[in-house]
C-alpha cells in the first residue's frame, strides 16, 4: 500500500501534503524527533522518535518500502529510501531518483566544502509560492504513477 512519509522536522510542505493526501485516501507518516501538530484524521498518524541525531531519519528508512513516497530535504536520507526503491521529493518539487542523487549529494558535499572554508552564502532559497505549486503538481503526478504501477 502506498503511504507518504514526511521527514517533519522542519518540512515546510506538509499542510499541502495532508490536504494531497486526503484526497486520494492515503495514510501519512509524520517522522520528528517531538509531537507536531496534525490534522484530526485516521490517516494521518503521528510517529515520534526519541533518541540520537538521525534517529527519525533512521526509522523512516527502516520502515520506508517499494512505492511509498518520502517528502524530505535531506539528502542522505533521500539516498537511503531511494535505495529501498521508494519515491522521494523535495519540498521545491524536485523529486530524487536514482539518475540524479548521485550528483545532488556531490552538489552537497562541495556546498558544505565552501562553507568550511568560510564562504557562508550557501544553502537553499526560501520557499517561493512557485515551489508549492510545482510540489504539488509532483506530488500528485508521482502518486498516479505509483499507483499505475510505473
Amino acid at each position: 500500500m502506498l503511504n507518504i512519509y514526511i521527514d517533519a522536522d522542519g518540512c515546510a510542505v506538509k499542510d499541502e501534503i495532508y490536504k494531497v493526501a486526503a484526497r486520494y485516501s492515503l495514510k501519512v507518516l509524520v517522522v520528528a524527533n517531538k509531537p507536531l501538530i496534525t490534522p484530526r484524521d485516521t490517516n494521518v498518524q503521528m510517529q515520534v522518535v526519541s533518541g540520537g541525531f538521525d534517529a527519525a531519519d533512521d526509522w523512516i528508512a527502516e520502515n520506508i518500502t517499494k512505492g511509498d513516497i518520502l517528502v524530505t530535504s535531506d539528502l542522505l536520507l533521500a539516498d537511503r529510501c531511494i535505495k529501498r526503491q521508494a519515491r522521494v521529493l523535495g519540498p521545491k518539487g524536485k523529486e530524487l531518483d536514482e539518475e540524479n542523487i548521485g550528483a545532488a549529494l556531490a552538489a552537497r558535499e562541495l556546498a558544505s566544502h565552501l562553507r568550511q572554508l568560510g564562504n557562508t552564502k550557501t544553502g537553499p532559497a526560501p520557499m517561493a509560492k512557485n515551489d508549492r505549486s510545482q510540489f504539488l503538481s509532483k506530488l500528485d503526478q508521482i502518486i498516479q504513477s505509483v499507483r499505475r504501477g510505473a
